[in-house]
């Protein structure tokens, strides 16, 4: 039997559909909270967002940059969450509270093949969903993100990473390939759905090849590293015509 190719979208909506009952608590205490620290960091790197401004948060999952994202731009007229799993927008739904959910608007699709209107949007971010695409993909999620924004409008991404030259990095990846398997058979019982975020994570490396993509379509990229690298990110905009 062949191994499953684990950037398929089926594969990937499989995967968290089955985990999204439980991916809050789980990311958020086994990262140490950093997770949370880092969804922070990547809406500080949206600065400069126009009043009403619109936008995209592209594979959505539970809604988490929703608070910072609201908190630090309270104008923002309208966020439109993209996501695969249908499971992580019930989760999502079910959480949004009455004072936001008027600004929260959802589309259940394959984020690259989503017919999203051309320079629709003022802002596009997204955190932790850049390591379940492979090299083709986000060559695809580059070229969506230039021509869904408008000129002037800015972008943001932030994904775990493999913080390669750091001292401590077999520690950290011991904790991703060993510890939050084990967490996950002991408390989660889950089909090592949460460990494939291991996988994940030390496949996809770090942002610097997307930012490359994202400058090959024209747009304003910049790099960032986050705690050793155990995270990066690009962020920047679409120049004015």
């Amino acid at each position: 039997m062949s191994a499953p190719d684990i950037y398929d979208p089926a594969y990937v909506r499989d995967v968290f559909d089955r985990c999204s009952e439980k991916y809050i608590a789980f990311s958020t205490v086994c990262s140490l909270g950093f997770t949370e620290r880092w969804r922070r960091q990547c809406v500080e790197m949206l600065a400069g967002l126009s009043p009403d401004a619109r936008g995209y948060d592209l594979m959505a999952g539970t809604g988490e940059v929703w608070p910072h994202l609201l908190q630090a731009h309270p104008d923002v007229a309208e966020i439109t969450a993209v996501d695969i799993s249908a499971g992580m927008h019930r989760r999502a739904m079910g959480r949004l509270h009455t004072m936001r959910a008027h600004k929260i608007a959802f589309i259940e699709d394959d984020v690259l093949a989503s017919d999203l209107p051309d320079e629709s949007a003022d802002f596009v971010v997204s955190t932790f969903g850049l390591k379940t695409f492979n090299t083709q993909q986000h060559e695809r999620l580059a070229r969506l993100t230039a021509r869904v924004l408008k000129p002037g409008g800015r972008f943001a991404y932030i994904e775990a990473s493999d913080p390669k030259g750091w001292a401590l990095r077999p520690l950290y990846l011991f904790h991703l390939k060993v510890v939050l398997p084990r967490i996950e058979q002991v408390f989660l019982r889950g089909a090592q759905d949460f460990a494939m975020i291991g996988t994940y994570s030390t496949r996809f490396g770090n942002a610097s090849g997307f930012a490359r993509m994202l400058e090959g379509e024209g747009l304003d990229a910049e790099y960032r590293r986050f705690f050793f690298g155990c995270a990066t990110g690009v962020c920047g905009q679409k120049p004015l015509r």
